[in-house]
């Protein structure tokens, strides 16, 4: 179940983190413009510190699966492209995430100072928060100790208790929702392959869909809930085709 879940996982975690924004300027070329990229400012940041969180909450449960690290490696690409120095800070998250993955130590630090960051604006709480509620989903179930981690997080962030159910109610619906293809012609289909290319060949095409497909957290400034669930569903179909097809091979 674990692969065909991330593509649905990435359409939600990032409609959770932007759908409230009609017009959304906080994360853009133009407002970075002239942020100096270097790995204090990057820690001190909004964006530093909740990469810091991201890292507790994959780690939480022991290990940053494959999975996790493939959704965390699209966010990094995405965050990264709006400062000025893209691979430099790119590098630079990638020393935050390592740095924070084991530390639990701080963990109510951070997520305290996170919290008095962005305590005025409730949206901006809800949609991080959202992200790393379905971080902890991505293997299908949250254990124990990322829960914890969580409650942990939800608490410093002074965060509402019934969203914080809700979202965990609409993941939960989501992840009933999910049904693999049943065809597997259609399968090779909407991937754009054939069943006589090598596997290699497929998983190329594969990971080119999911780049064109994902909703990214950037990009998709400004769009309206109808394109989120649209692009979450597509990414769904790749996953699920993709899945069925690596089956088919074997």
């Amino acid at each position: 179940m674990g692969n065909l879940i991330l593509l649905a996982i990435i359409g939600y975690f990032f409609y959770w983190i932007f759908k409230s924004y009609s017009r959304y300027t906080a994360y853009s070329q133009e407002a970075f413009k002239n942020f100096s990229v270097s790995k204090e400012s990057l820690q001190k940041s909004d964006l530093g510190l909740f990469v810091a969180l991201v890292a507790k909450v994959a780690k939480a449960d022991g290990k940053v699966d494959a999975l996790e690290a493939q959704l965390i490696g699209i966010m990094f690409d995405d965050i990264s492209a709006v400062f000025p120095e893209p691979q430099k800070t790119k590098d630079i998250l990638k020393d935050i995430f390592d740095e924070h993955k084991d530390r639990f130590d701080n963990l109510e630090e951070v997520a305290q100072t996170l919290g008095s960051a962005i305590k005025r604006d409730r949206a901006k709480q809800q949609q991080f928060m959202g992200f790393l509620i379905q971080l902890a989903f991505i293997d299908g179930e949250v254990s124990k100790s990322e829960d914890e981690v969580l409650v942990t997080i939800a608490q410093a962030f002074e965060f509402d208790p019934n969203a914080y159910h809700a979202i965990f109610e609409q993941f939960e619906k989501m992840m009933k929702n999910i049904h693999p293809k049943a065809n597997i012609a259609d399968a090779y289909k909407l991937l754009g392959v054939s069943e006589s290319d090598d596997i290699s060949v497929i998983k190329k095409a594969y990971r080119k869909q999911i780049r064109e497909y994902h909703p990214d957290i950037i990009k998709s400034q400004g769009k309206d809930e109808a394109y989120m669930q649209k692009a979450t569903a597509k990414t769904q179909e790749i996953n699920q085709a993709y899945e069925m097809i690596k089956k088919h091979k074997k």
